[in-house]
C-alpha cells in the first residue's frame, strides 16, 4: 500500500492510498460518503474485498470531510464530492498502474459520485457499486422531511445542522442549509439510461437517509439489458457497523465481483 497526495482543481490536498496486488487484473476506486473517511469500517471492507479479488485499489479522502484531505466540512457539496472523484481519476491516468475499464464503489454521497461518473464517462467504467447512494437531491430532501421532520425543519430555520460524528470520536459536524439547496440541483434519474455496465445495489432495511424505496426507484429506471442486482440487508441502517451487516455486505460484494467478466 502506497500513500499519495495530489491537489484537486481548487488547490486543496487530497490524500489516499493505492494498493496493488501481485497480479492485478484491473483497477478500482472507492469513495466514502458525506462526513466519512477512507478508514471507515465499511469503506475499508470494500477496498479490502476489491484487493482480495486482485484489483488495484485507490481509496482516498474527499475534501471537505473529516479525513486527511483539505477543506472544511461546512463547505461540502455534492458537486465538490464528485469533482474530487474526477480529479483523482484524472491523476490516476498518469500512473503506470492505470487501466480501463475500472470498477467504482462508493457509499451514500460517494455512491452519487460513482454513479454520476458512470453516467458521464460510461466507456471507462467496467462496473459500479453505488452502496446506499444518493440519486436525487429532491428525493433526498423529501426523505428527510418524512423520517426526520423536526430535525430538518430546525436545520432550515437555524441555517445549520450540528451533530457529533458517529465514525470519529470528538469530531463535530456543522453543515449549513445551503448544502441542501445545492443538493437540489442534482438528479441522476434523467440519465439513468447511460448506465449499461453491471451495477450492484445494497441498502439497509432500516436506512432512513437513502431508503430501499428510493434505491429501487433508480434501479427500475436502468435499461432492461443492464446487468443489475438489488439487495436489502435486514435490520441494517444507512451506515453499516454491526458485524452481521458487514459480513453480509462483504459476501454480496465479493460474489458480485467474482461474476464480473
Amino acid at each position: 500500500m502506497q500513500k499519495f497526495s495530489i491537489k484537486n482543481r481548487k488547490g486543496l490536498n487530497i490524500f489516499g492510498y493505492v494498493s496493488v496486488p501481485e497480479n492485478p487484473k484491473g483497477l478500482s476506486s472507492v469513495l466514502h460518503g458525506l462526513g466519512g473517511f477512507k478508514e471507515q469500517v465499511h469503506i475499508k471492507l470494500l477496498a479490502d474485498t476489491l484487493l482480495e479479488n486482485n484489483y488495484t485499489v485507490v481509496n482516498f479522502d474527499a475534501t471537505n470531510s473529516i479525513g486527511e484531505s483539505g477543506g472544511k466540512y461546512e463547505d461540502a457539496t455534492m458537486q465538490n464530492h464528485y469533482e474530487d472523484l474526477v480529479d483523482v481519476i484524472s491523476w490516476a491516468k498518469t500512473q503506470d498502474w492505470y487501466k480501463e475499464p475500472f470498477i467504482l464503489a462508493g457509499h451514500s454521497l460517494g455512491g452519487y459520485a460513482v454513479a454520476r461518473y458512470a453516467e458521464d464517462y460510461s466507456k471507462g467504467v467496467k462496473a459500479v457499486f453505488p452502496f446506499a447512494g444518493v440519486f436525487s437531491g429532491k428525493d433526498s430532501l423529501e426523505t428527510s422531511y418524512k423520517f426526520s421532520l423536526e430535525e430538518t425543519k430546525k436545520w432550515k430555520e437555524t441555517g445549520w445542522r450540528i451533530r457529533e460524528s458517529n465514525s470519529k470520536v470528538g469530531a463535530v459536524l456543522r453543515l449549513p442549509w445551503s448544502f441542501v439547496e445545492e443538493k437540489l440541483k442534482h438528479d441522476l434519474k434523467p440519465n439513468a439510461d447511460k448506465i449499461t455496465m453491471p451495477i450492484l445495489f445494497v441498502v439497509g432495511e432500516n436506512d432512513i437517509s437513502c431508503t430501499p424505496d428510493t434505491q429501487k426507484m433508480f434501479y427500475d429506471l436502468l435499461p432492461k439489458e443492464t446487468e443489475k442486482e438489488f439487495h436489502i440487508i435486514k435490520g441494517a441502517p444507512h451506515t453499516f457497523r454491526e458485524p452481521e451487516h458487514l459480513n453480509e455486505l462483504k459476501e454480496v460484494f465479493n460474489n458480485w465481483l467474482k461474476k464480473l467478466k
